[in-house]
């Protein structure tokens, strides 16, 4: 078990206002702002809600008087971390970053963007902002982390700005795993909130579904605990309503056990991709829910970087991952392996399930990108010949050429299909793959190029689609109401009216309360 320290010594809130001290925006010697502690100042007066525009360091005044944690502005060395996301090309310029240290700060912060009619943003890692929290307060979680692991009930407690990697190797020590995602640098809540398809999804569902309590700031700066025995509502809401309906906190997560796993990642010529894709497509049915798989159709950069043998060209990449014996995993995969033939690269074997679960930790660098995600039931003739001239026009030589070298199905179905009766909204459940088209490392210069490619690749794919996705995978936030079953979608609109009738949680993949 972990607790973090500075938690648990902090001090009791609600210190006594000191004396008016005159302000000058000090900083420390590592650029965030130093404020003290004060009472109300003379000079500011009482703001009056959308009065502004205020400056930084008027909302930074206010924010201080009852926040521990620490305030960047504009100019100081923590300010740019602070704002900025994964998607380089998601460019915020917030009043100022709050960095909070629990949930009494996150609702100071909220109370004080409220006060001055500003924005509130809240970010961990950055890997989901989609919508830029400019002239507002962006809070911080990434001070928040913390785990604590129950063995004997095979949970979780973990704080609202905690990584993957932390719960991930906290719960390996019993044997135990959660639905983690991609990369151990991604956030935990964020992850969750959105839904969360991970290895174990196969098996136990969205990371969404593991979701056993929540403590939440809501928008009116109340702290509750949602759970199937508190604000029953609210709980079913943050299971796929994304960052909707407050801030959450911590989250009190399922586990399960896992040791040893059986899989690994291999690539082979992209000559036998089609052949691949249409073995997992007649066998997808049959395949066990402990099986796991991901087809990732890839044109790797003609760079030292690269290994020799996937260098420049198209290349079919499958990453396995099976919780179950060996044994049974092997005759899952064989047919696949028959399909393909000798891998360029890479193969499958045993392994713990701590080096399983971060087979995708290669985690690229912040950057620019794009990307288009559809739900598909199936893979048809015409749908595997879409995406193949896709990523083999994916050269990069002329202008017109494709921008897009990276096509992802991942199978979906097992549990995910077989939802029982009080889970939350997360997800699709009746596709049998989510597709993931993406055009990385862009220039500025690109982009729009880019974004033409994808509306045309997305028009190519849309006969084959659900017209649903996964809110995890989605970067266009118009698309956001596609992500809910219509019944789903109408109880989210109502609760957003009862928990967010302001809509002061806009700045995510929004579900307004008018819907």
């Amino acid at each position: 078990m972990r607790v973090d320290p500075a938690r648990a010594a902090r001090p009791p809130r609600g210190r006594t206002p000191t004396a008016v001290h005159s302000f000058l925006a000090p900083t420390t010697p590592g650029g965030e702002l130093f404020l003290p502690a004060c009472g109300a100042d003379p000079l500011l007066g009482q703001p009056e809600p959308g009065g502004g525009p205020w400056s930084p360091e008027t909302v930074a005044r206010r924010l201080r008087r009852r926040f521990d944690g620490r305030l960047h502005l504009p100019g100081a060395a923590g300010y740019d971390a602070g704002r900025s996301a994964w998607r380089r090309d998601v460019h915020q310029r917030p009043l100022l970053v709050a960095e909070a240290t629990d949930a009494a700060d996150v609702a100071q912060a909220l109370l004080t963007a409220r006060e001055f009619g500003v924005p509130l943003g809240v970010q961990t890692t950055g890997h989901g902002t989609v919508r830029p929290t400019d002239g507002g307060v962006l809070v911080d979680l990434g001070r928040m982390t913390y785990v604590e692991i129950d063995p004997d009930r095979a949970t979780a407690r973990v704080g609202g700005g905690t990584r993957w990697g932390e719960v991930i190797a906290a719960a390996a020590r019993y044997g135990l795993a959660p639905i983690s995602g991609s990369s151990a640098q991604l956030g935990v809540a964020g992850y969750t909130l959105g839904g969360g398809l991970g290895w174990l999804s196969r098996r136990h569902g969205f990371a969404a579904d593991s979701l056993l309590r929540a403590e939440v700031v809501t928008a009116a700066g109340t702290r509750l605990v949602a759970g199937p025995d508190h604000d029953a509502d609210l709980w079913w809401a943050l299971r796929g309503g994304g960052g909707n309906f407050g801030v959450v906190t911590e989250l009190r997560l399922q586990l399960y056990p896992v040791t040893e796993v059986y899989g690994g990642t291999a690539y082979f010529p992209a000559e036998r991709a089609g052949d691949v894709l249409a073995c997992h497509r007649d066998h997808a049915s049959g395949l066990p829910d402990a099986f796991a798989s991901v087809l990732s159709l890839l044109r790797l950069p003609d760079a030292p970087t690269t290994p020799e043998p996937l260098r420049g060209r198209p290349v079919l990449g499958l990453r396995i991952c099976h919780t179950g014996p060996v044994a049974q995993g092997r005759r899952a995969l064989a047919p696949l392996l028959a399909a393909a033939g000798p891998p360029l690269l890479g193969g499958y074997q045993p392994m713990s399930w701590l080096d399983a679960a971060l087979l995708d930790e290669r985690r690229p660098a912040p950057q620019i990108v794009q990307a288009h995600t559809d739900l598909v039931q199936g893979l048809s003739d015409e749908l595997i010949d879409v995406l193949l001239a896709e990523i083999r026009g994916a050269t990069r030589s002329r202008p017109d050429d494709s921008p897009v070298t990276v096509i992802e199905l991942r199978h979906v179905g097992g549990a995910l299909a077989r939802p029982g009766p009080d889970l939350g909204p997360a997800g699709h459940r009746d596709a049998t793959y989510a597709l993931l088209a993406v055009a990385p490392d862009l220039r500025a210069a690109d982009l729009p190029a880019a974004r033409g490619h994808l509306r045309a690749l997305a028009h190519r794919v849309r006969p084959y689609a659900t017209g649903g996705v996964l809110l995890n995978f989605l970067t266009d936030p118009a698309r956001t109401m596609a992500a809910y079953r219509p019944a789903d979608l109408g109880r989210l609109v109502a609760l957003k009216r009862v928990y967010d009738p302001d809509n002061v949680f806009h700045r995510n993949h929004n579900i307004p309360p008018g819907a």
